[in-house]
């Protein structure tokens, strides 16, 4: 199971912002469309305005969308496990891992609900330092 990250843990990627210390996911909402995108943005990609995006935390529950059970990958990375996208609550849409699941079709269903967390995760090689990421579990 994933490990609590420390408040000092850097992020995989630049939108898993630190807010007194409790991480959260950073996103942009355009204020034409009102379309909600992770990570930020200068110009919308669903109704091209620029100028327009407004800087947002985005939700940490939503619904799977779509996911697949991945059982090739690259050496050191343990499989089957499940690559999905979610649906949250404000409208973005978010890839990641799918965790406290068996990662068996069975046990999956589409509109499931889902929340985000956040862990430390060492890389494949475990010869670099722990990463803060986030994923998926049921809610």
């Amino acid at each position: 199971m994933p490990v609590e990250p420390h408040h000092d843990t850097p992020p995989l990627v630049p939108f898993i912002k630190r807010s007194a210390g409790k991480p959260y996911l950073a996103g942009s909402k355009c204020k034409s469309c009102l379309h909600v995108f992770a990570g930020e943005r200068q110009v919308c990609a669903n109704c091209g305005a620029r100028g327009e995006m407004l800087p947002v935390q985005l939700a940490e529950t939503g619904s799977l969308y779509v996911y697949t059970i991945v059982h090739r990958t690259f050496p050191g990375v343990k499989t089957p496990f499940i690559d999905a996208i979610a649906d949250l609550d404000d409208g973005s849409h978010l890839k990641g891992t799918l965790l406290g699941i068996e990662p068996d079709a069975a046990a999956l269903n589409f509109d499931m609900r889902i929340k985000i967390i956040y862990h430390e995760a060492v890389p494949v090689d475990a010869g670099g330092a722990p990463y803060l990421t986030y994923a998926f579990v049921p809610a």
